[in-house]
């Protein structure tokens, strides 16, 4: 590739120049939801990052298959290996079958997902769908000496693994440190060490969910899924694992480990994680009961919102932080992300009534050079917006003649400023809500204008005023020019 791509390993700690195992193919599994509850903003985060490096890969040239998973069993209440399965418990809340509680929020999040503009991935799986896999796994494990059964259930041996490859080379985790200060807790004497972690627990006798295996009837720990189904659709060895930066430890921990117990070595090339969404500081999750949902955001409808913010705007909020920075959720950062959204969507209108002259005064390549190396470096986002602003801010120059451009800058500055805020940063034009009647709004809001025009050349300043007025108070922008009345729907 002309000019490499760098992304931060949190393996390695470092940025590395990204290089797939089998080119133009690249592997990316991205950890998904567990569905007993509404998507929230933290929810939205690793979608949104994980999006951006779907569609720029695919820009680059890649052919990205992309796995994100959906839980729908197995993770217990704290992320721990005894207590109640989080569907089960909102099944059992609900008097619902666990299924139905996950059919009703997948169908939602996908729902939620779409409305950000986040595609869909390649293959999406479900932890329910593949109990057969999980079980060759813990079977493997079981072969290669790093488990044990007890009780019906089925552990981890952490520290027999740590001594033949080391245990916590992703979280810079040391296991004498950890074993120092964990503690045995009640219903975890079936493990001969605290650290050692469920592959398959043997279910109690009111758990809803279970399935036969060759220990007991129960079900798979929470870590086993993503390393099962990683390996099944992207192999033994794929190029990019990502996800909250909450999943380094134990999930993406435990993940190594079973995949290098499993096989001999782990699976992933690239280890990336996006930072947290907080909220007065805090970092906003189901389990501090300090969230807001997507859809509380859509509508307006919670306490701390002073407004509803469109999905456009939760989407260009968060990628105005790069990844792997926190973002701190405020009504005032939104309303400015919203007001800069606006004016990119402004300047895209504008794009379409300029005006050329024989020679441009601006050097436009620049401006792809700066958002390509901002990308290339580690997916940098607010570079990549700052950028746009600053065509944004040529584009009003060039509009009130003080710059000039050829046609060809013209149609090339039109490539780059669509490419980057609509097919990279997946950013849409909300204004005009629904597709099917928006020439027709279009339409009628021209035609009001021209009757408007009309008027004014006749001194009809009534009409005029009256006209003017009516859209004022509707929420429009009027703004007259040499070339006519332009309008705009204020946010």
């Amino acid at each position: 590739m002309e000019h490499p791509f760098f992304l931060y390993n949190t393996l390695s700690r470092n940025k590395e120049q990204f290089i797939p195992i089998a080119a133009p193919h690249v592997g990316l599994y991205v950890c998904g939801p567990t569905v007993y509850g509404d998507a929230h903003l933290g929810h939205a985060r690793p979608a949104i990052t994980f999006d951006i490096l779907f569609r720029y890969l695919t820009h680059l040239g890649y052919k990205v298959r992309y796995v994100r998973n959906i839980t729908d069993v197995g993770h217990l209440e704290a992320d721990a290996d005894d207590g109640e399965d989080k569907v089960a418990k909102k099944a059992r809340l609900e008097q619902l079958e666990p299924m139905e509680v996950v059919q009703y929020y997948l169908t939602r999040y996908r729902h939620a997902m779409e409305s950000l503009n986040v595609l869909p991935p390649s293959i999406e799986p479900m932890a329910s769908g593949h109990i057969i896999e999980q079980i060759q796994l813990v079977e493997e494990i079981l072969q290669a000496g790093y488990a044990y059964e007890s009780k019906g259930s089925v552990y981890f041996d952490v520290e027999k693994f740590n001594k033949d490859f080391g245990y916590g080379i992703l979280s810079g985790r040391n296991i004498e440190d950890m074993i120092a200060n964990t503690r045995t807790l009640d219903g975890q004497d079936e493990k001969r060490n605290p650290l050692d972690f469920a592959l398959w627990k043997c279910a109690k006798p009111e758990h809803l969910m279970h399935w036969p295996a060759p220990w007991s009837e129960g079900f798979p720990g929470w870590h086993c899924e993503c390393t099962a189904m990683g390996r099944k659709y992207l192999g033994e060895n794929f190029d990019i694992h990502g996800g909250g930066m909450d999943l380094v430890f134990p999930h993406h921990e435990c993940e190594i480990a079973q995949a290098t117990a499993a096989q001999g070595h782990q699976m992933v090339r690239y280890w990336m994680h996006n930072n947290m969404i907080t909220i007065e500081g805090k970092k906003m999750g189901k389990s501090l009961g300090n969230f807001i949902t997507l859809d509380q955001f859509f509508t307006g409808d919670h306490p701390k919102l002073t407004q509803a913010y469109s999905p456009m705007t939760i989407r260009f909020f968060i990628l105005g932080a790069h990844y792997r920075g926190t973002v701190d959720f405020s009504n005032e950062a939104l309303q400015a992300a919203n007001k800069g959204l606006v004016r990119l969507l402004d300047a895209n209108d504008q794009l379409d009534k300029l005006t050329t002259s024989s020679k441009s005064s601006y050097d436009i390549a620049s401006i792809a050079t700066q958002c390509a190396e901002a990308m290339n470096d580690d997916l940098n986002t607010p570079i990549v917006i700052a950028t746009l602003f600053d065509a944004a801010k040529l584009i009003n120059r060039l509009r009130n003649g003080e710059e000039q451009i050829s046609q060809e800058d013209l149609d090339e500055l039109k490539r780059i400023y669509r490419l980057y805020l609509f097919d990279i940063l997946g950013m849409k034009d909300e204004r005009v809500s629904g597709s099917t009647g928006t020439e027709a709004y279009k339409g009628a809001v021209n035609l009001l204008l021209d009757i408007r025009q009309t008027a004014k050349s006749q001194k009809d300043w009534a009409t005029s005023d009256k006209i003017r007025n009516a859209l004022t108070e509707l929420g429009f922008t009027i703004k007259d020019t040499k070339e006519g009345a332009e309008w705009q729907l204020n946010e």
